[in-house]
């Protein structure tokens, strides 16, 4: 009895996966590549028409978002296990993370996007919720960015983090927050 059971759920596990393989391949039939070849790469494949150009911002503001949120995430998990915790932290402490986080969203986006009201709304929007520093708190912060040569420092020291972790997926600390904060802040 437990035998026939046995080979029943065998039998319909299989009859499973045949109709799995048989759906991917239809859907990849069916579906439009979304990623486009690497441009060194030749290719006979005809490859769908570009899609709009409002969704492709929205894809690229949700995948710098995205980006970002990783990033400072990382970021702030490391400063707290160094000892300094954003949420106790004076308000200008938090202040150099937004602008060590201005800088790694300018490396990381689009040229034609660095240092434009849309980027600074979207890391105003992210430092409100990492940091006690509420939004118009931290545009106030990245429109007088220039003013302070600490914040540029910081700034400084987030474009390179963000460009060492664009490929290597790690930040290391003479970049990071901690280290851009404690060279600039007395603390």
């Amino acid at each position: 009895m437990i035998d026939g059971l046995v080979l029943l759920t065998e039998l319909s596990l299989g009859a499973l996966v045949i109709v799995l393989a048989c759906r991917v391949a239809t859907l990849v039939r069916r579906e439009p590549l979304l990623l486009s070849p690497p441009c060194d790469v030749p290719t006979t494949m005809p490859f769908p028409a570009p899609r709009p150009a409002a969704m492709r911002a929205t894809m690229e503001r949700t995948e710098l978002f995205t980006q970002l949120h990783i990033l400072i995430g990382l970021q702030e998990r490391d400063c707290r296990e160094q000892g300094l915790d954003w949420q106790t932290a004076p308000p200008e402490v938090c202040e150099f993370a937004v602008a060590w986080l201005n800088g790694a969203a300018c490396a990381l986006c689009e040229k034609s996007l660095r240092h434009t009201d849309t980027l600074h709304g979207l890391v105003a929007q992210i430092a409100s919720r990492k940091t006690p520093i509420r939004q118009p708190e931290a545009v106030q912060t990245l429109a007088t960015l220039t003013h302070n040569n600490a914040w540029l420092a910081c700034f400084r020291h987030g474009m390179d983090a963000a460009e060492h972790w664009r490929i290597h997926r790690f930040v290391p600390p003479p970049s990071s927050v901690y280290d851009a904060i404690t060279q600039n802040a007395f603390i």
